[in-house]
């Protein structure tokens, strides 16, 4: 496959023995790394009260890492819109769009990116939103942006400020149906989280091009896959590396959290039987390898699913290691940054020397 476009999701991990500051410090670090190798998108996840993950406000990092890149799109993957306000999240992206315009895009997600009892320490009620909302959220967050609230609203007139001609680009994500069916009605982009669910998303975006119904921001489907994904020089290295993420996430899911532990420590850790099918799980939806062998893998999905962009999310213990799997990738793909405009000449013009 050629002419396929990489894009990075960044979750800000926090590495054993690290802080939650070296992580944000490391995002914008590793946004300049990627664009300077020609990545499309460089995406900052939400997830709160977590030992492992420190992006809990992606709006506030967007900004910053916007401010400290030139050509990429940079935006959220995603804002999980049932704790907020739908108005805030537009004025938020309205400014950001302000600011760095025709840079930003609004991902947004179903999920609490927490566990309950913070999402309800999230909400002003302390009571977590069903997701029987989502919907309307969904079309009240377009209706601020676009200054497009029916009539019948009850806050028809409110618009998110600073208003402006363009808008940030709108995707929805998920790793189940239902934020797809959102998408096709709406007719918004779409991304399916691979790195969650590798399974059934062909049929969740074949679905969702079926029955997407065109809208003034999209009048064709638009659909993009999120990987896990590790490179290194070699298939045993990036194996060794891909421990760290496994293991973290195993913890996670049993509660016990905490930072990404380094390769070596993961692997040396005495596993249960049912932890070792988890481990097992956890390596299938994972890409790891070296560059040839990790680019035919994501050539593969990419063909799967019938997309043009992969956006890849990487966690390692040792951030060097990061950026150089980034670096591997996109020497591998021979993707480049786009060209840097011609420099304004400072010097006098002709007609300012003296004849």
């Amino acid at each position: 496959m050629t002419g396929l476009a990489l894009s990075v999701l960044d979750q800000s991990p926090i590495r054993k023995g690290g802080t939650p500051t070296d992580a944000v410090r490391e995002s914008v670090d590793l946004a300049q790394h990627c664009e300077a190798l020609g990545f499309r998108r460089y995406w900052i996840a939400e997830h709160h009260n977590s030992g492992g993950l420190a992006s809990a406000s992606p709006e506030i990092l967007i900004g910053n890492i916007a401010a400290n890149t030139r050509h990429m799109r940079v935006g959220s993957g995603g804002v999980m819109l049932m704790h907020y306000s739908p108005l805030k999240v537009a004025e938020q992206f309205r400014m950001l769009e302000a600011l760095h315009p025709g840079r930003i895009d609004l991902g947004l997600g179903r999920a609490p990116g927490s566990d309950r009892r913070t999402a309800e320490a999230l909400s002003p009620t302390g009571h977590m939103l069903s997701v029987e909302h989502y919907q309307e959220q969904l079309l009240d967050l377009h209706g601020y942006l676009a200054g497009e609230l029916p009539e019948e609203h009850p806050y028809h007139g409110v618009r998110a400020q600073p208003a402006g001609e363009s808008m940030p680009e709108l995707w929805l994500l998920g790793s189940s149906p239902a934020s797809a069916e959102y998408a096709a009605e709406l007719g918004w982009s779409f991304c399916w989280a691979h790195f969650i669910n590798p399974d059934g998303g062909e049929k969740v975006i074949g679905d969702y091009r079926e029955r997407f119904q065109p809208s003034p921001l999209l009048q064709e489907p638009r659909a993009m896959v999120a990987v896990s994904a590790t490179v290194a020089e070699t298939d045993e290295e990036a194996e060794l590396l891909s421990w760290s993420r496994w293991a973290w996430r195993l913890r996670s899911q049993q509660g016990r959290g905490g930072g990404i532990p380094s390769p070596e420590e993961a692997r040396a850790l005495e596993y249960s039987e049912p932890e070792l099918d988890y481990i097992a799980y956890a390596r299938r939806r994972s890409i790891y390898g070296s560059p040839g062998h990790v680019r035919d893998r994501i050539e593969e999905v990419a063909a799967e699913f019938g997309v043009d962009e992969v956006m890849v999310v990487t966690i390692t213990y040792d951030f060097g290691a990061r950026k150089r799997s980034y670096e591997l990738l996109a020497r591998e793909f021979e993707i480049a940054p786009p060209a840097e405009p011609p420099a304004e000449s400072a010097g006098r013009g002709p007609t300012d020397d003296a004849g």
